[in-house]
């Protein structure tokens, strides 16, 4: 059974709530369930933290063990080369996701820090954009 780790950035433990123009109604936890119905061969584990550091911990935890890590860091994708170390420092793939397509939004939006460090990136396909990654490390 092929495991991944879907990680949150801050923030994104309000999906459903905050800006749901933007980000959906739909909450992550029952986005969440429907993936793991739709992909019963893969273990998904999830983890959400607001924390930079807590990010980077969970990263390194799993890094070497995990056959991906599905990751939307949120505000710290702008901001964090800590981040864009951490996944360069594993062995484990990462792919960046966004909900929102970043690039028509506000213009510091428009630069990741640790795009470069990642297997790939998916924006601006909604919920669906961890369903593509997902999909990807099956292929």
């Amino acid at each position: 059974m092929m495991k991944i780790l879907i990680i949150n950035g801050p923030n994104l433990n309000l999906l459903g709530k905050r800006e749901p123009t933007i980000y959906g109604h739909v909450a992550f936890e029952d986005f969440l369930e429907t993936l793991r119905e739709e992909y019963p061969q893969c273990d998904i584990a999830y983890y959400q933290s607001n924390i930079e550091g807590e990010l980077i911990n969970k990263i390194q935890e799993v890094g070497f063990d995990y056959d991906g890590i599905i990751l939307n860091a949120g505000a710290y994708t702008h901001t964090s080369i800590a981040l864009h170390d951490a996944i360069k420092a594993v062995t484990s793939p990462v792919i960046e996701v966004h909900i929102s397509n970043v690039h028509s939004r506000e213009s510091y939006r428009h630069v990741s820090m640790i795009s470069a460090a990642c297997k790939g990136v998916i924006i601006g396909f909604g919920l669906n954009s961890y369903r593509l990654a997902l999909v990807s490390f099956l292929l």
